[in-house]
């Protein structure tokens, strides 16, 4: 990898360096239902287990493969975990298994892990998976000594596993685990869920229909609810927040209103576990019946099933599934004989470890706490109701507070116009100000698009590769001189080598890079993937490197090129941009606002103080203001970027993950701390 790692701090790097994984054994297993992402935490923990000096171990077919053992359970290369970063669902599979809640099914399992000494377990399911692994750790002692009775092990197996360590991934599309802001694989399904709701609107505004969407979540609204809100759905149905008696009048009087207003689609969307007041289920069927007996309007039923499990998982996913594989390894080689079963969770954008059953305990309490407040918002600005703006007033002030980037709010408009997110957000802010004398500038951070189409087109240039020679690709990313996007891109794609502006580099640099690509791609890996941002550096052009790929390379691999250029920017947003987008410009609305009743003296606005301009953006999932004034010192004005980089910590585990030898910087992203549980759900 280019350049230097940050410095570090030295009690981290000590850390590091003595971290060690040798004479230990991992296995990880994939359990419940698929996820998109699960790849990623597998291929991210096999990895990290190797890199550190550990042997890692398959479980294939979940906890079916750990009781039925033998060719279930086989070690993992480096090599072996190759290519499955942009695969969908677990390519390691995934089974429901009775025999494992059994006592004799807990006891051949406990057998099959001790005749490999594994003793370190990473288990990436759902919150019934984790469970059984908890209660698996709590049994652990009790089968061994049943084992050693029955003459299936010896005393010294029975001493050298004395001890079984268990981590948790939560891998499910609900987002229904209490304690992390994300799970593995519901960014992705909210994206399958969104792509399907655009493709229908454009045929239901063609014959005004009327569309009612059942979406998965079993007893979670997660994806009902944020879904809604990223399309401008008409009505939303889920399972936390049943609607008041008389719901049936009320949705049928503001679907008739919106279509006298010229509407020509409706868009209703419907949990599979939503019920109203008297428990009794609301079903797709039942609001098509209610909508057809009562409108008369063309209504049709989509229920879109499996489907949001399917495709490739979202440079999100990936990337956060990245990172709470490696956590969990380093979880398990810091573990010792009193330390609880504990689950990787995100909170804001760190990594932290949980005690797992507190947080299985509290699923119930803690599910959507935040998000189902919103609810009611989206009923009252369908339509822009009047009742929007004095909600707004009250809502905004106490309730803005953001626990999760889906804690988002709606402003009394729809996404309809969907191909720009700025200029549509800046349209809104001067529609609400339009009859204002104002003299505030209001800036937006940065640009509102996180996770664009880099790594999708890294994806197909990887896959154009399959069945041929050896190839390595070069591309070009945008970004002037932020490497963001070539560094997240990079690891969300699985690159081997990412050149940045902030991480200076010479031509040792590209030199050892070549030669550790070579190395690599001597062994059983056909493709490899060189990421620069475009600004890196004004002498390393991407012809060069190219050039210099191709002839250092020659006789093991060839080279091709690809600058990806403005396709970045192309393209409807996704669910993230949508409702991060909504979400700062009501947040927006509500500052100036505030300013302006502030400033408002004599009846005239005062608005030439440092305190009229801010900037409004996202520190660890929460929106901030800072003024303008302040940013003097923050920020490289000739490059136009930050003097400080947050996501720089992610590069040393990029690199770990393409096999370079560096020291993962933990000292700054929560790794290491193990706060109660309760201080990170309040």
């Amino acid at each position: 990898m280019a350049g230097a790692s940050a410095p570090k701090r030295q009690d981290t790097r000590k850390f590091f360096e003595n971290l060690s994984g040798a004479g230990k054994s991992i296995a990880v297993l994939t359990s419940g239902g698929d996820a998109q992402g699960m790849n990623a935490a597998v291929r991210a923990a096999v990895r990290m287990g190797i890199y550190v000096g550990a042997k890692v171990y398959f479980i294939h077919e979940g906890y079916q493969g750990m009781v039925d053992g033998g060719d279930n359970i086989k070690e993992a290369k480096w090599e072996s975990v190759s290519s499955m970063l942009q695969v969908g669902g677990t390519v390691i599979g995934s089974a429901r298994c009775k025999d494992f809640r059994t006592h004799e099914g807990r006891l051949k399992a406990a057998h099959n892990l001790v005749q490999r000494d594994i003793t370190n377990l990473c288990v990436i399911g759902g919150d019934g998976s984790l469970t059984g692994a908890n209660l698996f750790r709590e049994e652990w002692s009790s089968l061994l000594e049943e084992l050693l009775q029955q003459g299936l092990i010896d005393e010294e197996a029975t001493q050298r596993n004395s001890e079984l360590h268990i981590v948790g991934m939560v891998g499910s599309i609900d987002n229904d685990f209490c304690g992390t802001d994300m799970t593995i694989g519901t960014d992705s399904a909210l994206h399958r869920i969104i792509e399907v709701v655009d493709a229908i609107m454009t045929t239901a505004q063609s014959h005004q229909r009327t569309f009612v969407l059942e979406v998965m979540g079993r007893h979670c609204g997660y994806l009902a609810l944020v879904s809604a809100l990223a399309c401008g759905a008409d009505w939303v149905f889920i399972p936390e927040m049943p609607p008041e008696d008389g719901w049936e009048d009320n949705m049928c009087q503001k679907l008739s209103e919106n279509r006298a207003d010229k509407k020509r689609l409706n868009i209703i969307i419907v949990a599979e576990g939503a019920i109203d007041r008297h428990n009794k289920s609301i079903t797709p069927d039942y609001i098509k019946d209610l909508v057809v007996r009562r409108l008369g309007f063309d209504t049709r039923v989509t229920i879109l099933g499996h489907v949001q499990r399917g495709g490739t998982p979202s440079a999100f996913d990936r990337i956060l599934a990245s990172r709470m594989g490696v956590e969990a390894v380093l979880a398990l080689l810091e573990a010792s004989a009193n330390t609880p079963a504990c689950v990787v969770s995100l909170v804001g954008n760190q990594a932290v470890r949980l005690p797992l059953m507190e947080c299985v305990q509290m699923v119930s309490m803690f599910v959507l706490e935040t998000d189902m407040r919103l609810l009611g918002f989206i009923i009252k600005v369908k339509g822009q109701s009047s009742e929007s703006e004095s909600f707004q007033e009250d809502y905004l002030t106490d309730q803005i507070h953001n626990h999760s980037w889906a804690g988002l709010l709606v402003p009394s408009i729809c996404f309809e116009y969907k191909q720009n997110v700025q200029l549509y957000l800046c349209v809104q802010c001067v529609l609400h100000l339009h009859a204002l004398c104002v003299n505030i500038f209001f800036l937006f951070n940065d640009c509102i698009l996180f996770y664009v189409c880099v790594n999708q087109t890294c994806d197909r240039i990887k896959q154009s590769a399959s069945g041929t020679k050896r190839r390595v690709f070069i591309i070009e990313t945008m970004g002037g001189y932020c490497g963001y996007l070539a560094t997240v891109g990079g690891l969300a794609a699985g690159a081997d080598t990412v050149y940045i502006y902030e991480e200076p580099f010479d031509i040792r640099d590209l030199q050892a890079n070549v030669e550790h690509l070579t190395e690599k791609m001597k062994t059983s890996i056909q493709r490899g993937l060189v990421l620069r941002n475009e600004n890196c550096n004004e002498n390393f052009t991407t012809d060069f490197i190219y050039q210099l790929y191709s002839e250092e390379g020659r006789g093991v691999f060839d080279c091709r090129k690809n600058i990806l250029g403005h396709m970045q920017q192309g393209g409807a947003p996704s669910p993230f941009d949508r409702n991060f987008g909504t979400k700062i410009a009501a947040k927006a609305m509500q500052w100036i606002t505030r300013t302006l009743k502030e400033s408002y003296k004599g009846g005239r606005v005062f608005a030439n103080s440092e305190d009229t301009a801010c900037l409004l953006g996202m520190r660890r999932r929460t929106l901030v203001f800072q003024p303008v004034a302040q940013l003097r010192d923050e920020t490289d004005f000739v490059h136009r970027i930050p003097k400080e980089q947050w996501w720089l910590k992610l590069r040393p585990l990029m690199k770990i993950l393409a096999k370079y030898k560096t020291s993962y910087d933990v000292s700054d992203s929560g790794q290491l701390e193990h706060k109660p549980h309760s201080e990170y759900l309040l």
